[in-house]
């Protein structure tokens, strides 16, 4: 995997020299290819067996007494959720352009997050604040869809059975700030510089790719990811887009 370091070792060789450039935007372009590729091969079959498997367990319920059944549900799920995620991940920093209301966007995110606490039984307490009048914004819709939907999603792991997570966001002149706030088990701060590398988690099931796609996500559009956490408050990410 391609590290900070490599890539700006990359950059200057590419702005001194043409034919480095040349080179290693093949060598990218490849690189890129060949790791969708393979997770694309992988995950096909292994959505097959997850799919066959739960059908087995649907029409035999006594197959999840087992010995390690549960396990390797658990497995077949975490290897799935990889294989996304690394696709997601490879492919964070290509956009595909649109113009789309993202007050609307925002309001569509909260009422689908609502529901999906409210389909789980969660005691969860979940409010939103998306201010009018943010306009019209260009960008990929579905990617940055994405990176609200993660954050969110990692607040509730964090508040766990209850607690709270809003979802805030307002434009001030040419930027859009969007916050998502929990009062959960916050974060350390001697972890706070490494949770957006990639493969670095803290979860117990965690891939350590999601905040790392949601910060090339938001750096594609030329924003900024930003997370101010502590056990005792909780934690506020704060993704900044320019309008």
């Amino acid at each position: 995997m391609l590290n900070n370091i490599d890539i700006n070792q990359m950059n200057r060789l590419m702005e001194e020299n043409k034919d480095a450039k040349q080179i290693i935007t093949q060598l990218l372009e490849n690189y890129h290819t060949s790791v969708s590729m393979i997770a694309h091969e992988i995950r096909n079959p292994l959505t097959l067996v997850s799919s066959s498997l739960q059908i087995m367990e649907a029409q035999h319920p006594e197959v999840k007494n087992f010995h390690n059944w549960d396990q390797t549900m658990e497995d077949i799920r975490f290897m799935c959720d990889l294989l996304n995620e690394l696709s997601t991940f490879n492919n964070s920093s290509t956009l595909h352009h649109s113009v789309f209301s993202i007050e609307k966007l925002l309001k569509n995110i909260a009422v689908s997050f609502a529901i999906s606490l409210d389909a789980a039984d969660s005691s969860i307490r979940f409010s939103s604040k998306i201010m009018p009048g943010m306009g019209d914004f260009t960008g990929d819709k579905v990617k940055l869809e994405e990176v609200i939907l993660n954050l969110l999603q990692n607040a509730r792991d964090a508040v766990g059975s209850e607690g709270s997570i809003t979802l805030s966001a307002e434009r001030k002149n040419h930027t859009i700030i969007n916050r998502c706030q929990d009062n959960g088990c916050g974060i350390p701060a001697d972890q706070n510089d490494t949770i957006f590398d990639p493969f670095v988690t803290y979860k117990e099931n965690g891939t350590g790719l999601g905040l790392s796609s949601a910060k090339r996500i938001t750096e594609a559009h030329g924003g900024s990811i930003e997370v101010n956490s502590s056990p005792e408050s909780g934690t506020v990410f704060t993704v900044t887009l320019p309008v």
